[in-house]
């Protein structure tokens, strides 16, 4: 769990340290106070990445050359007889360039990121999944109707927290894509020879079964996942297999488009939901027939999945951000949600506290 976090020039923040309790932390604060920023923090913490940030330095303040997160992670589990493991996390972020002295001519070229553990600078792959987190916030609630892409982003947030080599496959997979594709283009441009392609095909379908491999298993998990009062949400995963057989089928296409046709870059996750008075087997495509609330229902009910799949595979709790999600919600899935952030750390922000039940003790912090 997160015990500390420190920011300097981090989004609007010049400075601010926080402590949480290990049960649940509320922050409260109006619009822009900053409330969404401390949870991107911590989220950078777990994953090395932003949720919401198009360009990382969009995370600098204005004005700031860096921007630095620390926090303080305890393992209870993790530690030996004289107390629980602590680990520190630090992520730098700078514009890829700083100022040195007084001189506005004299620019020293930085790295845009640097990501430190226990003061040893490491690699993303090395980084991420110590700090472990579940992040609900509003823009969540379109994922089982958007694009596809947002699908398959959260399948690898969900299973790069648990698994280092999902998280090596991924970033393999992902450069290897860019290279492919860039050779494809140029077989069709300039004719550069097919059997170059044989190293890239070799190496996607290596990584792509592992990731496919590994958010089946995901899904599967899901599957087993309880429903919500009369509602019993379900999962269909849309895989798009990647073989050498099937590369050599879609050959010419692929070279005609410039771009590969299959493998888990192109992967959909479909949710359905079952009721009584939906259709005749109960079961209905939820982005097609199902109710704005419903749909919000099934988002919740994955959100529920992904904290139990995170907690089985690892043996540690996950902790839980809600970022302002109570006034998506009614009354009785909000009591859900309160009823789960009794089990695990959470950290909830929120511009409005009659949202929070009295029944809950929380340590708040005011923005």
């Amino acid at each position: 769990m997160i015990k500390t976090v420190k920011l300097q020039d981090f989004r609007n923040f010049n400075e601010l340290t926080l402590n949480f309790s290990s049960g649940v932390t509320v922050i409260l604060g109006p619009n822009a106070s900053g409330k969404t920023n401390i949870l991107e923090a911590l989220y950078l913490l777990s994953t090395g990445k932003s949720f919401r940030a198009r360009l990382e330095e969009e995370m600098i303040n204005y004005g700031g050359q860096v921007a630095r997160v620390k926090g303080t992670v305890v393992d209870e589990k993790g530690g030996s007889n004289t107390g629980p493991a602590i680990t520190s996390l630090e992520v730098i972020l700078t514009r890829g360039k700083i100022k040195v002295g007084d001189d506005p001519e004299k620019i020293q070229n930085i790295p845009r990121k640097t990501l430190i553990k226990n003061g040893v600078s490491k690699r993303l792959i090395d980084f991420a999944g110590k700090l472990k987190v579940v992040l609900f916030g509003p823009w969540d609630l379109d994922l089982v109707t958007q694009s596809p892409s947002l699908r398959r982003k959260f399948l690898d947030t969900v299973l790069s927290q648990v698994d280092r080599e999902y998280r090596r496959a991924s970033l393999s997979y992902e450069k290897g894509l860019r290279q492919r594709n860039r050779l494809l283009q140029r077989i069709r441009d300039e004719g550069v020879p097919r059997t170059q392609l044989a190293f890239w095909n070799q190496l996607l379908v290596k990584n792509g079964n592992y990731i496919s491999d590994k958010r089946g298993e995901f899904v599967d998990f899901a599957n087993k996942s309880p429903g919500f009062l009369d509602q019993d949400f379900s999962l269909i995963y849309d895989a798009s297999a990647i073989s050498s057989a099937r590369l050599e089928r879609y050959k010419e296409e692929e070279v005609s488009a410039a771009t590969t046709l299959v493998g888990p870059h192109r992967d959909d996750i479909i949710f359905e939901m079952r009721s009584g008075k939906s259709s005749k087997d109960g079961k209905i495509d939820l982005a097609r027939f199902g109710s704005r609330g419903e749909q919000r229902m099934g988002v919740l009910w994955l959100k529920m999945a992904e904290l139990a799949f995170i907690e089985k595979v690892t043996n540690e709790k996950p902790t839980l951000l809600l970022d302002d999600i109570f006034s998506e919600l009614d009354h009785e899935h909000r009591e859900v949600i309160f009823e789960v952030s009794k089990s695990q750390q959470t950290i909830i922000s929120t511009a409005d506290q009659h949202y929070l039940e009295k029944s809950i003790e929380v340590e708040r912090v005011e923005l």
